[in-house]
């Protein structure tokens, strides 16, 4: 017996870790195989969620979330960064190296839960995580949120903005600034955020961090002198991104006092609980069975549930001004909860709601019908499902002699549009047709109407009609300077309307083009990809409607007009459209035992 408590013993003292200097010293042993009577064994997964270069302290921390912290400790910041710029894998590290997230649980993109996310590596969604971090013996509390790098996404950015007080601006020190930085630097500093900018992928042989320090500086113009270098992959520079969030982003300000107002930037629905409701709390406080009331749609509803997201779901009895958090309230009706609404309480409401966010304005139109006929409903009540997920995405009803009855759907770009196909046949199990995408033309009649067309099918009659707009885009497209003979020649293919060329640094070129946002909807992305070896990035905003020669081209098969194949193109490009699409619907229709025409015609 003596003999097996001594190699117990013995077996323990092997096993226990030497104190980490960033400690308070204690000595913490980890549990035995057998321990001897008398000793007792650490709290579970204390010591084995600790990330390699981690002080003890903050990971013990990263137990306790929940625990409040006083106003001015709260921190709340978003990452924003280009597309593949390293921002999810730094918010992995900062989950890691805060213990929020146990190193065995872990994964790649741990904040892209969905799998479309994680197929092509891009952040669709934004998504919200509480950290804790002990800085100076004092516990911080830290919101993270997510957010998207494409264009195609920017309404997600600006959601995550307004309900933040900072900004890390992750820039890849290897590729430098990119047409979509600009854009989220600009979005943040319409937002008042305080700006932390960040040298990521530093271990890469081809990484530049001085020059790109420079270009930082050159072009945006934000101080770089102690601009963070780090590695979210190895992770080094972690801890000082970390300590920089908690010296530089002011915190939020103290209106506990006042009524109630939290802001909604995102929610989801849940088939067993109902709308979830995302929101950071902007004054006042909310109480888990408080009676509250959106103020748009003047709802009433009982809180059931609050709590954090850390970044799993932790419930909690009261989140006050500066927190950030989610609600679930058996909410049934998904129109109820909208995104950019202002909660408050029934009682002793708030006189006026906050500034909601700029309505998303959709820029690409398409139809979605069904397979089968018997999955029209189905088809509604997901769009009604998912719209609430994607503020962007609007629908209406319509019906078509050649597919039956479907929606003519809204979508922000093309890679939005391709995300909400994806998500609606894999998540609501549909089998869908999706017609040719086009835009908003408006329409100035002979009777001095204007009416908004986005169906070839609604355009008045040539007799009716004395003129077409289309929408234009100011589009700025930043390359090598290598490439800008062949992106100068895309241009001009898609009726670019060249209006300025600048060096932003030695190597690198900014040009600005008018271009209609009809040409740019096709395959200009791609286009620019292919003809710039996947260097060059571009950034768009509408800049309003312009007139031009625009006609209505008609696919006739066998006489009968096809009404789901017309589309509006330019005089100058009809001819070339129509024979294109007429070569592919010969080899699409199969053949006969006598002659089918297939014409493409243009008025009578």
């Amino acid at each position: 017996m003596a003999a097996t408590t001594a190699a117990a013993v013995y077996r323990f003292a092997v096993l226990a870790p030497v104190p980490s200097p960033l400690s308070s010293g204690r000595r913490r042993p980890a549990a035995p195989f057998s321990r001897p009577r008398g000793i007792s064994a650490t709290p579970r997964g204390r010591v084995l969620c600790l990330a390699a270069s981690a002080p003890a302290s903050s990971t013990d921390a990263g137990q306790d979330r929940l625990q409040k912290v006083p106003i001015t400790n709260i921190r709340n910041f978003c990452i924003i960064a280009h597309i593949d710029h390293g921002k999810s894998t730094l918010a992995d590290k900062l989950l890691e190296m805060t213990g929020t997230v146990q190193k065995r649980e872990m994964k790649q993109q741990f904040l892209d839960n969905m799998d479309l996310e994680r197929e092509r590596g891009i952040t669709i969604k934004l998504q919200a995580a509480r950290m804790r971090y002990v800085m100076n013996n004092e516990p911080y509390c830290l919101n993270l949120i997510d957010t998207p790098g494409h264009v195609d996404f920017s309404y997600e950015v600006s959601r995550s903005l307004a309900a933040c007080e900072g900004a890390l601006l992750v820039v890849d020190a290897s590729q430098g600034v990119e047409a979509q930085t600009l854009a989220n630097v600009y979005l943040a500093l319409e937002s008042n955020l305080e700006i932390i900018p960040v040298l990521n992928k530093i271990d890469l042989p081809g990484a530049e961090p001085d020059r790109i320090a420079q270009e930082i500086e050159e072009i945006i113009g934000l101080d770089c002198s102690n601009a963070i270098r780090c590695s979210a992959k190895e992770g080094i520079g972690i801890t000082e991104i970390l300590d920089a969030i908690v010296t530089k982003v002011p915190p939020p300000q103290d209106t506990l006092k006042n009524p109630l107002r939290a802001l909604i930037f995102d929610s989801y629905y849940d088939p067993y609980r109902g709308v979830i409701v995302y929101f950071r709390v902007i004054d006042g406080s909310i109480k888990k069975g408080d009676k509250i009331c959106f103020m748009a749609n003047k709802k009433e509803y009982l809180a059931d549930e609050i709590g954090v997201l850390s970044p799993n779901q932790m419930q909690a009895d009261e989140l006050h001004a500066g927190e950030v958090g989610y609600l679930s309230a058996s909410i049934r009706s998904v129109a109820d909860a909208r995104v950019g609404d202002t909660i408050t309480h029934y009682s002793k409401g708030a006189e006026c709601a906050l500034p909601g966010y700029s309505e998303a304005t959709p820029m690409v139109f398409c139809g979605l019908f069904p397979l089968e006929a018997d999955q029209f409903e189905e088809l509604r009540e997901a769009l009604g499902k998912l719209q609430l997920n994607d503020a962007a995405l609007k629908f209406e009803p319509e019906s078509s002699s050649a597919m039956g009855f479907g929606f003519r759907c809204g979508f922000l770009g093309l890679l939005h549009m391709e995300i909400v196909q994806e998500r609606l046949e894999r998540e609501y199990n549909l089998n869908l047709i999706i017609t040719a995408p086009s835009v908003v033309y408006r329409v100035n009649c002979a009777n001095n109407e204007t009416v908004e067309c986005s169906n070839p099918s609604l355009l008045p009659e040539a007799g009716k009609r004395r003129s077409i707009e289309e929408p234009y885009v100011k589009i700025e497209l930043l390359t090598p300077k290598d490439y800008i003979g062949p992106i100068m020649e895309l241009g001009q293919e898609r009726r670019g309307e060249f209006k300025e060329m600048n060096y932003i640094t030695e190597n690198r070129a900014k040009l600005i083009y008018m271009l209609p946002l009809a040409e740019m909807v096709g395959d200009f992305f791609d286009q620019l990809k292919s003809r710039s070896k996947g260097y060059a990035s571009m950034e768009y905003a509408v800049v309003g409607y312009r007139v031009s020669d625009l006609v209505k081209l008609d696919i006739q098969i066998n006489g009968e007009p096809v009404e789901a194949l017309s589309t509006i193109v330019h005089r100058d490009k009809a001819y070339s459209v129509g024979r294109a699409l007429t070569e592919k619907l010969k080899e699409l229709i199969p053949r006969q035992m006598f002659k089918i025409p297939i014409q493409a015609c243009i008025g009578a």
